[in-house]
């Protein structure tokens, strides 16, 4: 049997055989299929690191089913896109079943894992049936739940901000903007009502803002003229800069481009209170808004906080992984058998990675790789440990410019303006999973630069 050398291009990182890594945990596999040589795998999401993962992974060695709240993948960042009316929602989704050929499929919340027994606990998620339990046993199990979106404990937050993570959060986006436009109104009830803030200063957070700010100037200002005096918006965030992890020289540049355009950002603000319309800023008191959105990072998923026999980070409370995505066990004494972590939910011992789609699809294509060439060439297969290669980051900052810092690749690799604006929207492009997607999304590119964004929807 031939021993495959690498599962990357030129790894620089130790080997090990798979027969070596099970020799280091309790391997209690009992195969439960027999159409499938290697068994069950149960995958837990359908966000960037399950979806993808569900993909690449051969179908005719494994046996694969897939437990998720929503059917479908969210392409995120094009949410801020989808909430103003730039793209149809349907730009931003990828159905699972679309993807489901010899994949069994189901719309529930995973609630607790029987690690003695192999076996999850789950709910349905169907309105027809939903709460009822069901459980699945699985040879090996994937989790790839992702996260919530972090309030930091801060009151008010959960029921009155809106988050930018599923497309549901989109729609209630929408909802809000015809409403200054009742009669009735006073000029002090419009200027609140027209005020719309964003906490969080990181990508989500100004690629909102700067969509919003397209919305109202290239179409509620043509529809509205009457409401443009009272609109106004603000971006708080905790930093001393937004963009943080950019390149300094583009977050000053995307700040400067942002005070041109009338959007103030408040930086070094720390939110201690959400009511129903009103804001508790430290240093600034109460201040009044007719839309909150809530960006500000994440925090664990409720099946993570469940898992009492797993290894997490101190800080950041996500899933302990080894470099080989296995997740380690709580008292030190090895790994959790045949379970491993990724994306958001997970984070590597002693090489702790940014929460991003970017580190999530690198994750996934190396543990599909490592599944197939295991499935192909048994224990004498060779398996390098987990290697994140920074591709960079970019933003939309509005009027057709972008910021793209790519200066991990190449460190004079950073650029400000129309030509990041082209960069950005090739990117996302052709980072989009269907070929349906790759055509809806430039039609509508073309269509909202034409005859405007469709507001029959907000």
């Amino acid at each position: 049997m031939n021993t495959v050398k690498t599962l990357l291009n030129k790894p620089t990182t130790p080997v090990r055989t798979l027969a070596e890594l099970n020799a280091r945990a309790v391997h209690n596999t009992k195969t439960r299929t027999l159409t499938h040589s290697q068994g069950r795998i149960v995958v837990l999401g359908s966000g960037w690191a399950g979806f993808k993962f569900m993909k690449d992974l051969s179908r005719k060695d494994y046996e694969v089913t897939v437990v998720s709240p929503r059917n479908y993948f969210v392409f995120t960042p094009l949410l801020a896109s989808t909430s103003v009316g730039t793209l149809e929602f349907r730009c931003a989704t990828e159905p699972v079943r679309g993807y489901s050929h010899n994949i069994d499929y189901h719309q529930a919340w995973c609630d607790k894992i029987d690690i003695e027994n192999q076996v999850v606990h789950c709910t349905s998620n169907l309105d027809d049936n939903k709460g009822s339990p069901f459980t699945l046993d699985y040879d090996k199990l994937i989790i790839s739940v992702g996260s919530y979106s972090n309030t930091f404990g801060i009151p008010g937050v959960k029921e009155h901000g809106l988050f930018l993570k599923d497309i549901q959060d989109a729609r209630k986006i929408r909802a809000r903007f015809e409403y200054a436009a009742q009669p009735g109104l006073s000029d002090k009830e419009k200027s609140e009502k027209l005020h719309f803030a964003v906490v969080g200063g990181g990508p989500t957070g100004v690629e909102f803002s700067s969509e919003l700010h397209d919305f109202i100037s290239e179409d509620l200002s043509r529809l509205y003229p009457q409401l443009m005096a009272h609109t106004r918006m603000t971006l708080y965030d905790v930093a001393p800069q937004i963009l943080g992890t950019f390149d300094q020289n583009l977050s000053a540049y995307a700040t400067r481009k942002f005070a041109r355009r009338g959007i103030q950002i408040k930086t070094g603000r720390q939110v201690l209170e959400v009511m129903k319309d009103r804001l508790i800023v430290k240093d600034d008191g109460e201040v009044p808004f007719g839309m909150l959105v809530w960006s500000t990072g994440l925090m664990q998923n409720p099946l993570v906080e469940s898992c009492q026999n797993a290894l997490k980070d101190a800080h950041s409370h996500r899933l302990m992984t080894d470099s080989y995505l296995r997740v380690l066990a709580k008292d030190g004494q090895g790994v959790l058998p045949n379970i491993y972590a990724m994306g958001d939910c997970a984070t590597i011992k002693d090489h702790d990675l940014p929460a991003t789609a970017q580190v999530a699809q690198q994750k996934a294509q190396y543990l599909g790789d490592v599944f197939n060439k295991a499935a192909k060439n048994g224990l004498d297969t060779e398996v390098p440990e987990f290697s994140f290669h920074n591709r960079g980051s970019m933003a939309y900052i509005g009027s057709w410019e972008a910021v793209v810092d790519m200066t991990p690749v190449h460190k004079k690799a950073s650029e400000g303006g129309h030509l990041a604006w082209f960069f950005w929207r090739s990117a996302y492009l052709s980072m989009s999973v269907s070929f349906r997607n790759k055509m809806l999304i430039p039609m509508f590119w073309f269509l909202t630069w034409m005859s405007g964004r469709d507001i029959t929807k907000f």
